[in-house]
């Protein structure tokens, strides 16, 4: 299923197997046409990698192409002008669904933004229309990089039959995971249900949060981790909680940035508003306990849970078309109009509630931040986006081998 995920809130969203997927990113509409292969990117193949790759009926990670590489630096154009009283679990979780499914949908608004109710404070983002855009479009833009695949882990599918999208979002991934792998079971978690009711038979979405105890005992063969900068307080735990419940020979994809804008010629300078914005932003989040700039560390965090056969790549993300090649100029036009639309979301709870920021005081510098942003060649601004993806060991012994 394509196109973009329906406004109207599911009408009976479960409750999750333990708890629930904190934000983060979802999906596009259909995605646009592709301009080229995907860039090459930087693989580092860890144990068995090569061998996994090479296993039939197996979805290989994307070759390098002659776009630039990601060690690479851009160049840019030149500018033109279980309870007590014996009730069973699926009793109690049928209760705790029906009052759930009630109360996450009593959005509050605040500046005019709506936000998730479901565990308030655990996530900073607005769960609106205009976000739930903004997260297709961030989709967009991943399956671009991916040169249009879903994923880039070496999954068999015919040994695919459970699937877990956390932090769905809009659903859109699980929901073309769901057309993608007909005989499993997809599963997507939000802190919001703000999914559309309209879904492939194989498809549910659950309310939960994913730094609560998984109470289930439900495996899968396949879990995405994607985009959750800013939402997660203790990360080892979580990526451990993934290795857990995965099968035995079962992968996790784990996709996320490192939140700091730089620039590879030096253009973006400790002097232009959109280098303070964005530090004063993941500083911001980071004083809260929340990681933001998980990228870099996936890796670590992976190979210490236990994981075999890893793969850790990197993608340079331009804001803005000013890339002299035409694959990241036309990544850098969408990750501008997905900045730029997500900027007040991105700014104004972390602003006023963490730094004590007036509204006013966070509008002036979101002026000059679109100022700069929209004055394509001010300077030549990215954020890397890393992929790290891993297997669970089919005999679990193996993994202290």
């Amino acid at each position: 299923m394509t196109g973009s995920s329906a406004t109207q809130p599911a009408s009976q969203p479960a409750a999750g197997p333990y708890g629930a997927g904190t934000a983060t990113t979802a999906a596009p509409p259909s995605p646009p046409a592709a301009s080229g292969n995907a860039p090459a990117s930087t693989s580092t193949p860890t144990e068995n990698a090569a061998e996994a790759a090479e296993t039939p009926e197996t979805r290989e990670a994307p070759e390098a192409s002659d776009a630039p590489n990601a060690t690479e630096a851009l160049e840019a154009e030149e500018p033109e002008n279980e309870t007590d009283d014996g009730a069973s679990f699926d009793e109690r979780l049928s209760s705790y669904s029906a009052s759930l499914a009630s109360s996450a949908v009593e959005y509050p608004t605040e500046y005019g933004r709506r936000y998730h109710a479901f565990r308030p404070g655990s996530y900073f983002m607005p769960n609106d229309e205009v976000e739930m855009d903004r997260l297709d479009l961030s989709h967009a833009i991943t399956l671009k990089l991916y040169d249009y695949r879903m994923y880039l882990s070496p999954l068999e599918k015919d040994k695919v039959f459970k699937i877990l999208d956390i932090g769905t979002g809009t659903g859109i991934w699980a929901m073309e995971m769901g057309d993608l792998f007909p005989n499993a079971e997809v599963y997507g978690n939000d802190l919001s249900p703000i999914q559309p009711d309209w879904v492939p038979p194989n498809v549910k979405f659950e309310i939960d949060d994913v730094e609560s105890e998984w109470l289930d005992d439900r495996k899968y063969d396949f879990i995405l981790c994607r985009y959750m900068v800013g939402s997660i307080a203790d990360w080892p735990k979580l990526v451990k909680n993934i290795y857990d419940n995965l099968n035995p020979g079962g992968w996790a994809e784990f996709v996320d940035m490192s939140g700091e804008y730089y620039s590879d010629d030096g253009t973006l300078t400790e002097n232009h508003a959109t280098r303070k914005w964005n530090k004063t932003l993941v500083d911001a989040i980071a004083s809260i306990g929340r990681e933001s700039r998980p990228g870099p560390k996936l890796e670590g965090w992976v190979r210490e849970a236990g994981y075999q056969n890893m793969v850790h790549q990197k993608f340079k993300v331009p804001i803005g078309p000013w890339a002299k090649d035409e694959f990241h100029k036309d990544v850098g036009w969408m990750n501008l109009k997905q900045v730029l639309q997500g900027l007040e979301g991105f700014t104004m709870r972390i602003f006023t509630g963490v730094l004590g920021w007036s509204r006013e005081e966070v509008e002036v510098q979101l002026i000059d931040v679109r100022k700069e942003l929209k004055a394509v060649h001010t300077f030549h601004a990215l954020f890397d986006v890393h992929v790290v993806y891993g297997q669970k060991p089919l005999v679990e012994e193996e993994a202290s081998q």
